[in-house]
């Protein structure tokens, strides 16, 4: 039986200039994400939508979570298999793609990680485990569109 996890948080619209969304560009884009007992982030939309280009965007954060949970994902796998890892750095690339009608959606995310581990021996499984990664990955499964992965392991040099 599925065990239920419920997460919840607040979403504060901050970009009233005084007359709300009396036209496209009388409002700011910006927002607060909130939860307990964590650091707000601060977002906006993507600068191509009129937002601040200095906060995170709803597109930055679809790729941060699908990144974070593989990596997550993958570096149990890596413990549960004796595999050391000392470093591990990913650069996904995301592509959305957008109607004439303004509306989008993504076509694609690829992981790019990085990983540098102790045992020469174990490369092999060390890239491999990133599609059981994958397979495992709450947000991979809840995505509709293909997310594939790039990865490199080499050993740590001392």
């Amino acid at each position: 039986m599925a065990k239920e996890h419920q997460y919840q948080a607040t979403l504060t619209w901050a970009g009233n200039k005084g007359s709300g969304t009396m036209d496209y560009r009388s409002y700011d884009r910006s927002y607060i994400i909130s939860n307990d007992n964590k650091p707000d982030i601060l977002g906006s939309s993507d600068s191509a939508f009129l937002g601040d280009k200095s906060k995170h965007n709803p597109e930055d954060l679809l790729l941060a979570s699908i990144s974070s949970c593989h990596m997550l994902w993958y570096l149990h796998l890596c413990s549960q298999n004796e595999i050391i890892v000392m470093d591990y750095k990913d650069q996904p690339v995301g592509m959305m793609l957008e109607n004439a009608d303004g509306s989008g959606r993504f076509a694609e995310v690829i992981l790019n990680p990085i990983v540098v581990i102790t045992d020469e021996s174990k490369i092999e499984m060390a890239n491999a485990l990133h599609d059981q990664a994958h397979k495992m990955c709450f947000i991979a499964n809840s995505c509709n569109f293909p997310i594939s992965h790039r990865p490199k392991s080499h050993v740590e040099q001392i």
